[in-house]
């Protein structure tokens, strides 16, 4: 245990880890450690996005050393919590009430979650949904989600500026509004990129409401280690797309990005996870760029490291119409590790 003078201890944390599994469409992720995940590729039950590379299916899956609890139901969300970590998903048709309300709802749900929980604050999301670019009524669908996702933030009275956590938001071709959420019971150090404006720092001409996220997020995982989570990350210099309609640029900048954020983290915490030590998650626009794309990638991670190997590459629709890929990623460090 870890306490000051006058404090209450905190009782140990049960370590939280990661697994990415490549499976075939019919195997089964099971271990009755799973806090929660996601499927990917060849399974009905995955992400709506097809799956480029690998073949077959991944399972993205957290686990924890707590005693889990079983699946619980709140609304059109679904969760399962040990006490210290929850992972969770909130799935809502936007069809009837349209994207804003859904995004609002969606959120709302998620905070009531974590209300009453011990896990009150959100490390991660990743947020889907369909026509992300499309315009209804005069206004961009995402910036209709960024809207709503900002009304349930403050409507919670939780921050949607500094101190967000970290976040994706990519387009699906078909399905729900689905936010998958990962929250704990300590509060995560929020990292920004000196190379961009901050999301939620974006100015007008982006949309009525600014996106709620951070660049990154670093948390104690216990066992002596921390999580940093890079949040969806693309060619942007400033607040500006760059290298617009050229992917091997804009590959090449959103890893210099994505290298700006980790010693933004290492800065801030002395915490240094080396770029072929994360697990990483790339959306491309277009599956004609997969080649590219990889290579780019594999120049930077390393060819034969573990970060290359077990890269997932989905087909998706990035939150900007002149933006071709983004690229998240989340890796673990020993406390105190630095370059």
């Amino acid at each position: 245990m870890s306490s000051v003078p006058g404090s209450v201890p905190r009782p140990a944390l049960h370590p939280l880890s990661f697994e990415r599994l490549r499976l075939s469409g019919n195997e089964a992720a099971s271990n009755a450690a799973w806090l929660g995940g996601h499927w990917m590729g060849d399974t009905p039950d995955g992400l709506p996005l097809p799956l480029l590379a690998p073949t077959g299916a991944v399972f993205d899956g957290w686990l924890s050393s707590g005693d889990l609890g079983q699946l619980q139901r709140h609304g059109p969300a679904r969760y399962r919590t040990d006490g210290q970590w929850l992972y969770g998903l909130v799935e809502i048709d936007d069809r009837e009430i349209g994207l804003q309300a859904a995004a609002r709802d969606a959120y709302a749900t998620i905070f009531e979650i974590l209300a009453s929980s011990a896990c009150p604050h959100l490390l991660r999301l990743w947020n889907y949904f369909p026509d992300v670019n499309l315009e209804v009524q005069g206004l961009e669908r995402y910036r209709q989600f960024n809207a709503g996702r900002q009304d349930a933030f403050m409507g919670a009275q939780r921050s949607a500026f500094e101190g967000a956590p970290a976040a994706c938001a990519l387009g699906s071709r078909k399905g729900l509004l689905r936010v998958n959420f990962l929250a704990g019971c300590l509060a995560p150090l929020a990292i920004e990129n000196p190379r961009q404006v901050s999301a939620y720092r974006y100015p007008p001409s982006y949309g009525p409401r600014a996106p709620t996220f951070s660049r990154a997020a670093l948390v104690d995982v216990g066992a002596g280690c921390s999580a940093l989570f890079i949040s969806g990350t693309a060619s942007i210099v400033g607040h500006l797309s760059v290298h617009v309609g050229d992917i091997r640029l804009q590959t090449e900048e959103t890893m210099v990005n994505m290298a700006a954020v980790r010693d933004s983290a290492a800065s801030a915490s002395g915490i240094y996870v080396a770029a072929e030590d994360m697990i990483y998650t790339l959306y491309l626009r277009r599956a004609a760029d997969l080649g590219v794309v990889r290579e780019v990638f594999e120049r930077a991670v390393g060819p034969n490291t573990k970060a290359a190997t077990e890269a997932v590459y989905l087909l998706a629709d990035i939150c900007r119409a002149d933006l071709l890929i983004e690229i998240e990623a989340h890796g673990f460090q020993p406390t105190g590790a630095a370059p």
